[in-house]
């Protein structure tokens, strides 16, 4: 069994494969900075945001199935947002009660909580591309490029890095557990106790797989430490940014910077 899932990169000759990581992060930054202060409401501006993420998804030659797969998968959290429609004052659209609690349901909340979503899933599309067009170890290389503190990336670089280790711990597990159970072969009578039991193993299996991944960590770390790892992970210098790099660099800012300013004239 492998553990590749876990890394989102997918190797692909597109435009924005080839885009110099450090400009790829800036602009992704930008970008989703750029979404979230837009002010709520902003209907035309979010269908250029929108236009602009559907094209990139086309240059990076990932799919919009992969894309939307992803992306749909945070949306559940975009919930948290759901109590909005009622504690925003404005234009009442319904209302109804629960219990000695009358809920009215405004305009303005609902304008808000549909704002929060598709800005959160813009967002969560920009992020998908960065992380699906650009290896790991290079978007460390380009933090460090725009002065992002040493310990934050160390800790997104140590933070990536153990998750395969937890994945291949929790591989283990089910290897060893596989190997230890006993199947009938028959298809209307399944092996181990009730749920409660099944309750009960998955519980302790979660509790062997943290020790067991904190120790394995522990000796990773060690064997780092006896090999002179300080916190930096030396790497050679960067290449200066080509013009054309360049050009995309500015570009995508000035095109971010009208959107923004579209937003509040609008």
């Amino acid at each position: 069994m492998h553990i590749h899932f876990l890394d989102p990169f997918k190797a692909i000759d597109s435009p924005i494969h080839e885009l110099d990581p450090r400009v790829k992060l800036v602009l992704s930054l930008a970008f989703i900075l750029t979404t979230a202060i837009i002010p709520h409401g902003a209907w035309p501006v979010y269908i250029f945001l929108l236009a602009i993420i559907f094209s990139i998804v086309i240059l990076s030659r990932l799919g919009f199935i992969f894309v939307l797969k992803r992306s749909a998968l945070a949306l559940p959290f975009v919930l948290a947002a759901f109590p909005v429609i009622f504690t925003i004052q404005g234009d009442p659209l319904a209302s109804f009660n629960i219990g000695n609690w009358q809920l009215i349901i405004s305009l303005q909340g609902v304008e808000r909580l549909l704002s929060i979503t598709l800005k959160s899933w813009i967002s969560i599309q920009t992020a998908i591309v960065l992380a699906s067009s650009t290896r790991f170890p290079d978007l460390l290389m380009a933090m460090r490029a725009i002065h992002i503190p040493r310990l934050l990336v160390a800790i997104f670089g140590l933070m990536w890095r153990y998750l395969f280790v937890m994945a291949d711990e929790a591989l283990r597990l089910l290897r060893a557990r596989l190997a230890r159970s006993g199947d009938t072969g028959l298809s209307d009578k399944k092996s181990g106790g009730s749920l409660a039991w099944r309750a009960h193993v998955t519980g302790g299996m979660a509790g062997s797989l943290f020790l067991r991944a904190l120790e394995r960590s522990d000796r990773i770390y060690n064997a780092m430490i006896s090999r002179g790892y300080d916190g930096d992970v030396r790497t050679l210098p960067q290449p200066p940014l080509g013009s054309s790099q360049w050009a995309a660099l500015i570009g995508g800012l000035g095109l971010l910077f009208i959107l923004l300013v579209l937003s509040i004239i609008l």
